[in-house]
C-alpha cells in the first residue's frame, strides 16, 4: 500500500437524532482526523422505512396522501437537521460529503460501507439495557458483525450529574 493511500482514509460516521451520535462524531474529530489530513469524512443519515401498517391508524382509518405526504416532508427535514447539525461539527474540514440512506439503518449502513468505500464506520452506541436491546436489535453490534470494513463504536460516558461539585 503506498504512503498516499494510507493518509487519505474514508471515514464514514452514521448520525442520527440522538446525541450519542453527535458524540462519537465530536470523538472521531478530536481523535481520528487531523489537521491538513487528506481524510474523507462522510456523514450518513438512514431515513427509517414507512411502516408496512402506516396507511392505517389504530382505529383502521386509512390515512389521507396529504398526511403521509406530510409525514415523508417531516422525515426529509429531520435528516436535514441532523446533517447540517453534524456539519457544523465539522468546523472548516475540507473533505466532507453527506449522505442519506432510506431503510432498516442496520442494513442501509453495512451496504453504505462498500457503496463508499470506507474504510472506518464510526458509530455511537445508545447504551441500551439487555431487555430493550432484545426488543429493538442494536444497530451498532449489526454493523460490528456486518461491515465490511473497522467499526469503531464510542460510548458517550453516563453523566454524572447530581452529587460531586
Amino acid at each position: 500500500m503506498s504512503q498516499v493511500a494510507e493518509n487519505e482514509r474514508r471515514i464514514l460516521v452514521a448520525v442520527d437524532e440522538g446525541e450519542e451520535s453527535m458524540y462519537a462524531l465530536s470523538w472521531c474529530l478530536k481523535n481520528l482526523i487531523f489537521e491538513n489530513s487528506k481524510d474523507t469524512l462522510i456523514l450518513l443519515y438512514v431515513k427509517p422505512p414507512r411502516a408496512v401498517y402506516s396507511a392505517f391508524d389504530g382505529t383502521g382509518y386509512l390515512f389521507s396522501t396529504d398526511v403521509m405526504a406530510t409525514m415523508d416532508k417531516y422525515k426529509e427535514q429531520v435528516a436535514e437537521v441532523v446533517l447540517e447539525k453534524a456539519k457544523k461539527l465539522c468546523n472548516n474540514l475540507q473533505n466532507v460529503e453527506m449522505k442519506v440512506g432510506h431503510g432498516d439503518p442496520r442494513d442501509v449502513i453495512c451496504e453504505m460501507t462498500q457503496k463508499l468505500g470506507a474504510d472506518i464506520l464510526v458509530m455511537g452506541s445508545h447504551g441500551y439495557g439487555v431487555i430493550k436491546r432484545a426488543f429493538l436489535g442494536s444497530v451498532s453490534n449489526h454493523c460490528a458483525q456486518n461491515a465490511n470494513c473497522a467499526v469503531l463504536i464510542v460510548k458517550k460516558p453516563k453523566s454524572t450529574a447530581g452529587g460531586d461539585i
